[in-house]
């Protein structure tokens, strides 16, 4: 998985770039068809804002986090990035169980009649 890290008022270091590749190696191995990540590290108003987006399985995914130290906020936007993309997961598996084809149920007295009792 490729991390694209850019930051905005805030200087990436190689401690940032190590943290962040640990902190995301837990969730490229749960989701090994995401391809990248774009990670936006900010610092606004004395405090760190974290911006997540990818694409996963056909739908954008983005998640934010914020603290004023920049660890727990890459650690806040890491943990709703991965409760984002369980939740798509959830969806696609969803998806592949067979629907009932009837919704109405049929009315009891009318299998009733169709059948001989005699």
């Amino acid at each position: 998985m490729k991390i694209n890290l850019s930051g905005h008022h805030v200087d990436v270091t190689d401690t940032v770039k190590q943290h962040v590749e640990e902190k995301f190696a837990k969730i490229a191995s749960h989701f090994p068809t995401l391809i990248s990540l774009d990670i936006i590290i900010a610092k606004e108003h004395g405090e760190f804002d974290v911006e997540i987006r990818t694409n996963y399985e056909g739908t954008r995914i983005a998640a934010k986090g914020n603290n004023a130290v920049m660890y727990p906020a890459i650690a806040s936007a890491a943990k709703k990035l991965d409760a984002s993309l369980k939740h798509r997961k959830g969806q696609l598996k969803a998806d592949l169980h067979d629907k009932p084809d009837v919704t109405a149920p049929e009315i009891a007295y009318e299998k009733v009649q169709e059948m001989d009792l005699r």
